[in-house]
């Protein structure tokens, strides 16, 4: 019974050296899915490339439109349609460089604002429209991108 416990302890023993060996020596390989880290980017709101703080303007009428996960900016919403388009056409006065979207989710109409891809984009912009609009809200939502 004796030596059956010192084998115990020797095999004991030579696993934890070799563990210990395999810990100073090896290295750790992390495989993850990128879509996670991507969702994980997009829920924080930093999804933001290095250069797309500096990327230039494009050409809206010969660029490509596609859709990414961004940000827009919502100024209204209500049950009243008239006031909802009001509120798009005093918006368009004030930035005309800025689109619009009206959407109608019964029973509200939603007018957001801005294709932004980052969140800070869009609290720029949030923070400016508070003095002229009630309820400014920041929104998750597939956006138009132009390449």
């Amino acid at each position: 019974m004796v030596k059956l416990g010192f084998a115990w302890v020797g095999l004991l023993v030579c696993f934890s050296c070799l563990m210990g060996y395999a810990q100073q020596k090896g290295e750790v390989q992390v495989v993850a899915d990128p879509l996670i880290t991507l969702m994980q980017r997009n829920r924080m709101g930093t999804n933001i490339s290095a250069t797309s703080a500096s990327r230039p303007p494009v050409d809206k009428k010969n660029a490509t439109r596609t859709t990414a996960m961004g940000f827009r900016v919502q100024i209204y919403s209500g049950a009243n349609r008239s006031e909802a388009y009001a509120e798009q056409a005093r918006f368009k006065t004030l930035y005309k460089d800025i689109d619009t979207y009206v959407s109608y989710e019964e029973p509200n109409y939603r007018v957001k604002v801005g294709d932004f891809r980052s969140r800070g984009e869009a609290q720029d912009l949030m923070q400016g429209l508070r003095k002229q609009f009630n309820n400014v809200f920041i929104f998750t939502e597939e956006i138009y991108v132009y390449q």
